[in-house]
């Protein structure tokens, strides 16, 4: 059994430091209360209903192992190779992929669906530090119970006693420890599995406190412009996506839907439109990644819910712009508050831009892996479009996750006439370090053209600052005009001038992870300046050429 590895701050855990129940799971007594029966589902079985990668099942079916920007080769337990991340082992453990597997749809998939589960029965069958945590043990529960047409279909009795044994296993643990799952997502995933095991095994009583504990994590996590509280997008995505599984496997079970889960969803499912780019990715805030633009349409589709996306979000503290082809979409509230803010981002003010399907202006994006300077990196200040006063973060990042002091006044407030918006917000997280408050405001004209802003600190005493402009990837920059301009290329020919006074302008290398696993070189715009007695102001302007 492979315990060693040691959850990171990334893989959401428990509520509150459990160690010695830690200790106690992995023990051969504990072992035995979780003895279960190997007893068929009697109810209705709800399905899984999302489309699999037929290509990533081929993969699997041949041999091989490709999850999360990870390729194993003659994966026999995928889960057991060498310099595995236990962010890695966390995503493996959820069976995600049974559903590329099922794509792929011929009997060799359903056999190698079958022995990698068995092969997972004996090498993570007990107690495991990572792959038994609520939230992976919810999501896996409801995969093997969404997928048992496919994995049992055609099937050995051997096999059947194996799988459902396991199963029966795993809901008891997961029924002990779901009140326990970390803030956020690992919460409405560890229940999520118990939904699933009770309309399975017609068990009512599990039902009933299950959704009952849905509806109050509902109320503590969904905002109410729709917002998620832990203030990321890819985590907008995983809410509306579970909450629409839930509520399909109501419907299927012929279960009344409660009226709050389609409010939810309701609620959410603008606030995921929201935060798209033009080329129907995600933006990269607090931890976020770009995901995959058609998985988006799906989800959208099958929330059944026709909200347009928000321009304004004040409860969760986002603003988006948008005129003619260009889309802006910019941070200006406060830190998730305690306890969900694990991996949130110091990113106050910051801000990303889009031209069509071309994404120009960025965030630096997450790491998704062990290493925690990677991690620390890209949760950063200067790792987003944004402003950094003496290299310090905005927010001082604690090592384990969360922060400590963080921006406590912050203000926004936007106008708009004839198609033409203004967005003025404010921040204090430089005042108790430097005495200084950041101001941003941003215009964007009504033919999406022209992005002017300023930066504007104020305050006390004489310190260095930079603005930053992180670039994507596809971006050409170079400097003209000796140096008092940036002309900037996109891959569809577009071109854009930066222009900037204030402070001495620059190109500097820069990273994008808008995966969250794959590190990208691009380079970055940093205009240097320095606060003269408490004063100091940049302005820069985005001008698209050719523009009308």
């Amino acid at each position: 059994m492979n315990n060693s590895l040691k959850p990171t701050p990334r893989v959401a855990g428990w509520r509150k430091p459990c160690g010695f129940l830690d200790y106690v799971f992995g023990t051969k007594l504990y072992r035995l209360t979780l003895a279960g029966h190997a007893a068929m589902p009697t109810g209705h079985i709800p399905t899984d209903m999302w489309p699999g990668d037929v290509n990533r099942g081929t993969i699997i079916v041949n041999g091989d192992f490709e999850l999360a920007g990870r390729a194993i080769r003659d994966a026999e337990a995928p889960w057991l190779a060498d310099g595995i991340s236990a962010d890695w082992l966390a995503t493996v453990s959820t069976f995600d992929w049974l559903r590329d597997l099922r794509a792929a749809g011929n009997e060799a998939a359903r056999q190698r669906g079958r022995a990698l589960i068995l092969r997972w029965i004996d090498t993570h069958g007990d107690w495991n530090q990572i792959a038994w945590l609520p939230g992976q043990l919810g999501s896996r529960i409801a995969n093997w119970i969404g997928h048992c047409d496919f994995l049992t279909g055609g099937s050995d009795v051997s096999f059947q006693q194996e799988f459902y044994h396991s199963l029966a296993r795993q809901i008891s643990h997961l029924r002990r420890v779901a009140a326990y799952a970390a803030p956020g997502i690992a919460s409405i995933l560890a229940l999520k599995g118990l939904i699933f095991a009770s309309l399975a095994y017609e068990n009512n009583k599990l039902l009933e406190r299950s959704l009952r504990g849905l509806n109050e994590e509902i109320e503590r996590q969904v905002l109410s412009d729709g917002g998620n509280v832990m203030r990321n997008p890819s985590c907008q995505l995983d809410y509306v996506r579970h909450l629409i599984d839930i509520r399909s496997a109501l419907r299927n079970c012929l279960r009344e839907v409660p009226h709050w889960i389609q409010t939810a969803i309701d609620r959410m499912a603008p606030m995921l439109r929201f935060f798209r780019h033009g080329d129907g990715g995600l933006a990269l805030f607090n931890d976020s990644r770009e995901e995959e633009g058609w998985f988006i349409d799906v989800v959208l589709t099958r929330s059944e819910a026709r909200g347009k996306p928000l321009e304004s979000a004040p409860h969760s503290g986002f603003e988006r712009l948008t005129s003619n082809r260009t889309t802006i979409l910019m941070d200006v509230g406060a830190p998730p508050p305690k306890g969900y803010d694990s991996m949130a981002h110091a990113e106050a003010l910051s801000f990303e831009m889009s031209v069509g399907k071309e994404r120009l202006v960025v965030n630096c994006g997450s790491h998704h892996g062990d290493s925690t300077a990677w991690i620390t990196a890209q949760r950063t200040t200067a790792a987003h479009s944004t402003v950094t006063v003496e290299d310090v973060n905005s927010s001082e990042i604690l090592e384990l996750g969360g922060f400590s002091h963080r921006p406590i006044n912050l203000s926004v407030d936007r106008k708009e006439a004839e198609g033409d918006i203004w967005i003025e917000a404010a921040h204090d997280g430089y005042k108790r370090t430097f005495g200084l408050v950041h101001s941003r405001r941003i215009y964007l004209g009504a033919n999406g053209g022209d992005l002017r802003g300023e930066d504007t600190l104020t305050g006390e005493g004489n310190n260095k600052f930079v603005v930053r402009f992180h670039l994507h990837p596809t971006v050409r920059a170079s400097m003209v005009q000796e140096g008092n301009a940036i002309l900037l290329r996109l891959p569809s020919g577009s071109g854009w001038r930066f222009r900037a006074s204030g402070g001495v302008m620059a190109l500097q290398e820069s990273v994008y992870l808008g995966s969250g696993g794959t590190i990208k070189r691009t380079e970055q715009i940093a205009v240097s300046s320095a606060t003269q007695h408490g004063a100091g102001l940049v302005k820069w302007a985005f001008s698209q050429l050719n523009s009308d």
